[in-house]
């Protein structure tokens, strides 16, 4: 790759969800504000290698992205002469009704940008489209990725990630879904949707649920990226900011992950000198920012205010358990789930030892949502072995590795089977 293809590529990473974002607001349609992005991105590929770098590559992007939207808003006209009938809807929409509307949009300014990335992540995320749709089209649109890079993470054929992209384009066409940031009663449930995709890409990289890594390093720092973005656009939200406090102090710990030949490192053993400060604070700046805004912690904040008891520990021994056992509970009142249940038995056993956290665990095993879930033999062959129930606990182990589809995970699981045949 040369100089100038590494530096088309660079900007592109950078730049690609802005000028998809701003050319959408003029078109009313993110696959072809994403078509006439790209066409821009070609032509960049075509020139700058003879031409140059221009001075300011972003802007010259936005501009000719910008002129592809213009005249292809023009060939529209021209061709189907519907200005009548498009002045109408730009009237319903508030906007200009000049027949020359289209040389206005020429003039767009770039300070409406944060709008429109906001406009964005909303489409990209809307719940008319399936959860694996709004992953690929929200790491294809705002994370800048290609098709083979989102493919080669989830591990899928890329035709298959290609299909969920052209599906996802189609279906927001067809339906007609409006390019903006829903208000109202509305908000809500369309704030939740783009959490909770931001919230699966990044979980996709801290524990890849396939393959041989036990970590994706990448998508958690696309998630962390597009967390931040979301709360600069929507700062009085504060579930926003949970979810990005719970991002950063996650992310802090990724180090320590991992052994010298990439074996994973429980949080217990973790060596938390290499455990990241910088956003540790950040992660608890956020945290005090959801606070701040007041009313009663939401699922994620609450589980930050829970990663935090781990961060503000300096070693593992001074974990304030009770505190952590006290926060789940919270969480199962307001966010209900035996995943959340499973994860307050581990803190109940941590607090109040391993009998009492044996009977949440049992009685979970009835619950069918955990039926192929590899954490719950996990977490009761940990408590059994805690009882020194080594032949049960050797059992669970065995039964998690073969439940779980990471490589990693499964050597780990079975590395702790074989401890328990040595007593």
């Amino acid at each position: 790759m040369t100089p100038t293809q590494r530096a088309i590529d660079a900007v592109w990473r950078i730049e690609s969800a802005k000028i998809i974002a701003a050319v959408a607001r003029m078109v009313r349609d993110v696959g072809l504000a994403e078509e006439l992005a790209q066409d821009a991105l070609v032509t960049a590929l075509e020139q700058w290698p003879s031409k140059g770098v221009p001075d300011n590559p972003a802007a010259w992007l936005m501009a000719t992205a910008k002129h592809r939207a213009i005249d292809r808003l023009r060939r529209r006209q021209l061709a189907e002469r519907k200005e009548e009938e498009l002045g109408q809807e730009m009237a319903a929409r508030g906007d200009d009704v000049q027949p020359d509307f289209v040389d206005a949009l020429a003039a767009a300014q770039e300070d409406d940008i944060g709008d429109d990335l906001l406009r964005l992540i909303f489409t990209a995320c809307h719940p008319l489209l399936s959860t694996d749709a709004r992953v690929a089209l929200t790491l294809r649109l705002l994370g800048g990725l290609t098709t083979d890079e989102i493919a080669r993470a989830f591990l899928v054929p890329e035709a298959t990630i290609a299909q969920r992209i052209v599906r996802a384009k189609r279906t927001l066409a067809e339906a007609r879904v409006p390019f903006e940031v829903p208000s109202g009663a509305a908000l809500a449930p369309r704030l939740a949707s783009v959490l909770e995709v931001i919230y699966l890409v990044f979980n996709e990289g801290y524990s890849a649920t396939a393959g041989d890594d036990w970590m994706r390093p990448a998508l958690c720092e696309e998630a962390l990226r597009l967390g931040r973005i979301v709360a600069e656009l929507a700062p009085a939200e504060p579930e926003v900011h949970g979810l990005v406090a719970l991002l950063e102090i996650q992310a802090s710990r990724t180090r320590a992950r991992t052994g010298p030949g990439g074996e994973p490192v429980l949080l217990l053993e973790q060596n938390r000198a290499r455990w990241d400060q910088l956003l540790i604070r950040r992660g608890l700046a956020a945290l005090a920012r959801a606070e701040a805004l007041g009313g009663a912690l939401g699922p994620y904040a609450l589980q930050a205010a829970i990663a935090a008891c781990h961060a503000r520990a300096l070693t593992a021994e001074q974990t304030d358990w009770p505190r952590i056992a006290a926060l789940y509970d919270a969480l199962a009142q307001v966010a209900p789930s035996p995943v959340v249940e499973l994860n307050r038995a581990v803190a109940v056993g941590m607090a109040f030892g391993p009998d009492a956290a044996l009977e949440i665990v049992d009685r979970l095993a009835a619950e069918p949502q955990l039926a192929s879930y590899h954490l719950l033999p996990t977490v009761r062959g940990d408590l059994l072995a805690k009882l020194g129930r080594w032949s049960e606990a050797r059992a669970d182990f065995e039964r998690a590795a073969t439940l779980t589809r990471n490589a990693r995970e499964r050597a780990l699981l079975m590395a702790r089977a074989a401890a328990c045949s040595g007593h």
